[in-house]
């Protein structure tokens, strides 16, 4: 039996009804191919020096009192070349994070971006197979430490990016280079979970995804149908939910889709123990309407500020949807400390709220709780301190490499709400 045979015929998952946890952040963006025109990366902990800071930067996390924290392994680093691996530094950061702080890593297995050789990236042959080889090689090294396992972020994220906007590798566009993308991740995401659980049998998957509400003006109505039932796409596709009769079957299939590709995730159907959003009041919400100037009669999206009453909207159709407990797993915003302050009391005070209503709620995070360098950084050409980026609870220093970070009032705010309650009022 090959060794993929094995995880899909592995561990059953059982069933969880995890206790609400507070949690924070880390960006963790690896893109190692260089850029077309600049040759600049995009690895994160690189740009901040967390590969030599990461011991200051975890110890900064616990002093929130966290019961968890979204945390990413380099997989251009831990598998530099088909087949080898190399733990050297995650055997000290994840032993020390797990055990030594005590803080229950929610591990990304696959933040964004793929090892430089794996060419064409997502969208080579092998890539699912290598991704679920990755994902069993770090689940067995580090089993007993992690529990939480997310296979691979924001797969819509995924998908836009790197299929239709030609932003990401392999730079694809359009809506077919969407799909593209799309069904060599699903594929790669359910051999990965199988992977985990035939590793661990007690793992728990959470997926992780990017959401939007969508509000509909003059003329918007079927675009916002559509987005909104375009965003579940990748974790049905996972669950092995697109057969014939789905909504969006027939529009994959246009835009490439193949048959025998749905048929096989429909006959390997993955699980997922826990549903993350992930929510920024700047970004997740958008009004479409269609303009009286634009000839094409198509809607378009304005972006619109989000209240908390929209996070909670998304929070409700996506339990909905899967019906398993849901996890706010990212959720920040951009600007001064006031707005920040701002979205974190209002978002959480609606996350007790829905808690004490007895609704499934699995946990909050705070992402990124340390400042981090913008993706426009890797297409720019300004220097790195340009794109610095405070969306957390501590801010770049006024030092040239922005360490040690400044403590804002952010970071008492978030213990406070921590430590206000253990269980919902």
């Amino acid at each position: 039996m090959s060794l993929i045979s094995t995880f899909l015929t592995g561990a059953t998952p059982r069933p969880h009804g995890p206790a609400f946890r507070w949690a924070v952040g880390i960006e963790d963006t690896f893109i190692p191919q260089p850029h077309p025109r600049t040759g600049r990366t995009l690895d994160e902990y690189e740009l901040v020096g967390h590969y030599e800071h990461w011991r200051a930067d975890l110890d900064l996390v616990a002093t929130l009192d966290v019961d968890a924290v979204r945390y990413g392994i380099p997989w251009h680093r831990v598998n530099p070349a088909p087949g080898r691996f190399d733990w050297s530094w995650t055997d000290k950061v994840i032993p020390y994070l797990a055990d030594g702080l005590g803080i229950a890593p929610i591990l990304d297995l696959v933040h964004y971006g793929c090892p430089t050789w794996l060419t064409g990236e997502v969208l080579h042959p092998d890539y699912p197979q290598r991704v679920a080889e990755y994902a069993a090689a770090v689940a067995q090294r580090y089993a007993g430490m992690v529990r939480d396992w997310t296979p691979l972020n924001e797969p819509n994220v995924h998908a836009t990016w790197c299929g239709r906007l030609g932003l990401w590798p392999p730079y694809g566009r359009g809506w077919s280079g969407f799909v593209a993308v799309l069904m060599a991740i699903a594929r790669g995401m359910a051999l990965t979970t199988a992977a985990i659980r035939s590793v661990d049998a007690e793992a728990r998957i959470v997926m992780v995804e990017a959401t939007e509400h969508a509000l509909a003006g003059p003329g918007g109505e079927a675009a916002v149908a559509m987005t909104l039932e375009r965003q579940f796409l990748p974790t049905d596709l996972l669950l092995g939910r697109v057969t014939r009769d789905h909504p969006s079957a027939a529009w994959l299939v246009a835009q490439g889709a193949r048959d025998e590709d749905l048929a096989w995730l429909a006959e390997h159907p993955g699980s997922i123990d826990v549903m993350g959003v992930n929510f920024y009041p700047g970004w997740s919400l958008g009004r479409y309407a269609v303009s009286q100037r634009d000839a094409t009669g198509e809607a378009r999206r304005r972006r619109v500020y989000a209240e908390a009453s929209h996070l909670e909207a998304v929070i409700r159709s996506w339990y909905r949807r899967y019906e398993v407990p849901v996890m706010v797993t990212e959720t920040s915003d951009v600007g001064s400390v006031e707005r920040r302050a701002a979205w974190l009391d209002a978002s959480i005070a609606m996350v007790r709220r829905l808690r004490g209503e007895g609704f499934a709620m699995a946990g909050y995070t705070w992402f990124p709780a340390l400042p981090h360098i913008g993706w426009d950084y890797r297409p720019g050409r300004r220097p790195i301190h340009a794109y610095r980026a405070d969306m957390g609870l501590w801010d770049f220093g006024p030092s040239e490499d922005g360490r040690p970070y400044v403590e804002t009032p952010l970071v008492a705010r978030f213990r406070e709400q921590v430590e206000a309650e253990s269980e919902p009022h």
